[in-house]
């Protein structure tokens, strides 16, 4: 990105005509992509079911308002050369980018504190922290605190006190045509950087940090399991116990995935925009723009990363594309020989088990308990 727009000046026409679909196809796709998972979440009970399901529809929310009103001024102003909108609306387009990729990294670290409840504690405490009132509090809290950071301040100035004379030198750098120049004091780079991008990403990383360290010790209470060749247990407890372990702790590798997308894709950005006023805002902005246009593509990541690595969303994708075909809209039950009814688990998913009175018998010919199933059973659900 940065070697495209560093020549971004002398293009010719036919490569201002590449880079105008090259920015299509990226807003296109995202606006698609988030589509499709808002209208799964919707249309799939199954995942409608699950709390995390509504971090996840605001968060794909977040990115269709990134797709459908930043990235369009963004790239007009990109392939043009100047900004045709005036101040009041450069200010307003700034705003909502900043309000919006920060709500975006704080529906990540909403997302990632429940599945440490969920993972890390038992499920009777997971249902007493993460209530319908408190998913409320904190889907509120993801949109309301980055208005702090973001309408408030830039539209009354306040990250441009003490540079005004290098903003409206920057703006006009192009000669007669005008730029949305966004640049930011010292105190502002510092506070913004560090409540929309690094105290969030410090709390996934403990997060998942804590969820990695509780998976391990599951893992080898399975191998346990495994080794031991014939366990009787009842179905009300281990055996709900270990799917419960298995889909969760796949769910959240999915998750820690798809926050490393968001860090490799913002990192740049928000570091140089704490280093940029320390050496008087010497960073070229042709990779300002490649940074920024780095992050935006992060929006439309999410969705395929949800289709890519999550079998429930995968399902309720193609349900939805191949209008509603009953093959991916119903569950598959893996059982060999005599299946009870299924069960459901804790987490809302179901399994049939072969059982004999009161007692199921985990065998290796019936269920594998190993690492590898571990980390490689697709999940049914991101809860």
């Amino acid at each position: 990105l940065y070697k495209l727009f560093a020549n971004l000046k002398f293009l010719s026409s036919w490569e201002t005509v590449f880079l105008t679909v090259f920015l299509s196809v990226i807003i296109i796709l995202t606006v698609f992509g988030n589509l499709l998972v808002m209208v799964a979440l919707c249309k799939d009970r199954h995942l409608r079911r699950k709390k995390t399901s509504f971090f996840i529809v605001s968060l794909a929310f977040a990115d269709l308002l990134v797709a459908l009103f930043v990235m369009p001024l963004a790239a007009i102003e990109l392939t043009t050369g100047q900004w045709h909108f005036g101040e009041i609306f450069c200010l307003v387009r700034t705003s909502l980018d900043v309000l919006l990729t920060t709500a975006s990294i704080l529906h990540l670290c909403c997302i990632a504190l429940d599945r440490y409840y969920a993972i890390c504690c038992q499920p009777l405490v997971y249902r007493s922290k993460m209530t319908p009132v408190r998913v409320a509090f904190m889907l509120i809290g993801c949109w309301v605190i980055p208005t702090f950071i973001s309408f408030l301040p830039i539209m009354q100035k306040w990250n441009t006190i003490g540079i005004e004379d290098i903003v409206k030198k920057q703006s006009l750098s192009g000669g007669s045509n005008t730029s949305c120049v966004f640049l930011v004091n010292q105190p502002y780079a510092l506070i913004c950087s560090a409540v929309a991008f690094y105290i969030p990403l410090a709390l996934m990383v403990l997060a998942y940090h804590r969820i990695y360290v509780t998976a391990m010790v599951h893992v080898r209470q399975i191998e346990t399991l495994q080794r031991a060749g014939s366990v009787p247990i009842t179905c009300s407890d281990h055996v709900l116990t270990i799917r419960r372990i298995r889909i969760e702790t796949r769910a959240a590798k999915t998750l820690a995935i798809i926050m490393g997308c968001f860090s490799l894709c913002w990192a740049p950005f928000f570091i140089t925009n704490v280093v940029d006023p320390f050496i008087n805002y010497s960073v070229p902005w042709q990779m300002w723009t490649a940074w920024l246009w780095l992050g935006y593509i992060n929006s439309g990541l999410n969705p395929f990363l949800y289709a890519y690595l999550n079998q429930a969303f995968r399902r309720a994708f193609l349900a939805i594309l191949c209008c509603g075909d009953e093959r991916y809209t119903q569950q598959g039950i893996c059982s060999t020989g005599f299946s009870r009814p299924s069960v459901p688990s804790a987490n809302g998913t179901s399994m049939a088990l072969r059982c004999s009175g009161n007692v199921c018998i985990l065998q290796d010919t019936h269920v594998k308990m190993n690492l590898k199933s571990m980390l490689h059973a697709a999940p049914e659900t991101l809860n």
